[in-house]
């Protein structure tokens, strides 16, 4: 039945994502209703279908797969950035990434499984909890920058009418990425502990060189790096939003580095 409600929710954000299609034509407050329903709807099947699926296994490292969870997570923060400012922006980019990670989980015949069982821990749930948090605090705000250069190139070329007017303006659109960073940071930190806790007890060390572990250490300190330029330097606007694409960058790459990891590498079960 998991699986079924997560195909419920696919069906959710795919109106989300025919919104983003319609959004680069045209936008209307009955589209940008019409969106926001469906989000909330599928976000409310997608946490039953993950909460099924961990009282049927007990396990978080078997609810499905990574993706599900990820997708499950950027759209938890989406709709809370969408309560504080009341847009719905972000979702030019959080849609088509939610549905693709949800798309890729209701898709797959078997769930992703650890390799190691002695990993399937207290300590192993924190870790992805909050590192995946940290993911999905990064998302919107990559998502908030990739606005912010847009709406500045159209502003500089005086190509700010129609669609491009009705984004928030460029302060709202940099604060969003700047607090979404700053939401996601420290969950970021803490889910790195969490995972340097556990290697520790289960493999008696910590492999640095370990390709998800060394990128995960880089994409950390690009996040640190970006904090730092905005309270000490002052960084904002394009600058930080550069910023914010290499950290996103980065998290992509470490992401990728799942499946080449010997301490975190995924396989069907």
């Amino acid at each position: 039945m998991s699986i079924l409600w997560l195909r419920v929710a696919l069906g959710c954000y795919a109106v989300g994502l025919l919104y983003v299609l319609l959004a680069l034509s045209r936008t209307t407050e009955l589209l940008n209703r019409v969106a926001l329903h469906a989000a909330y709807l599928g976000m409310v099947f997608h946490f039953v279908s993950l909460a099924e699926a961990f009282l049927e296994s007990g396990q978080m490292a078997s609810v499905h797969n990574a993706e599900s969870v990820l997708g499950f997570l950027i759209m938890v923060v989406f709709l809370l950035v969408y309560l504080v400012y009341q847009t719905t922006s972000p979702g030019i980019v959080v849609f088509p990434l939610v549905f693709l990670l949800t798309f890729v989980a209701a898709t797959g015949e078997a769930p992703f499984l650890l390799t190691s069982a002695s990993m399937r821990t207290g300590w192993l749930f924190a870790h992805i909890a909050l590192i995946f948090t940290g993911y999905a605090a990064l998302v919107l705000s990559f998502g908030a920058s990739l606005l912010y250069l847009v709406e500045e190139r159209a502003l500089k070329s005086k190509q700010s009418s129609g669609r491009l007017s009705r984004l928030p303006a460029l302060e709202v659109i940099d604060e969003i990425g700047f607090r979404s960073l700053l939401l996601g940071f420290p969950f970021m930190t803490l889910g790195l502990l969490a995972g340097t806790v556990m290697a520790q007890s289960t493999f008696g060390r910590v492999d640095l060189l370990d390709p998800k572990i060394l990128l995960s250490i880089l994409m950390w300190a690009v996040y640190l790096i970006l904090l730092y330029t905005r309270w000490s330097v002052g960084w904002r606007g394009r600058r930080a939003a550069y910023l914010v694409a290499s950290a996103f960058g980065f998290a992509l790459i470490a992401w990728a580095a799942n499946y080449f990891s010997a301490m975190h590498r995924f396989a069907r079960s």
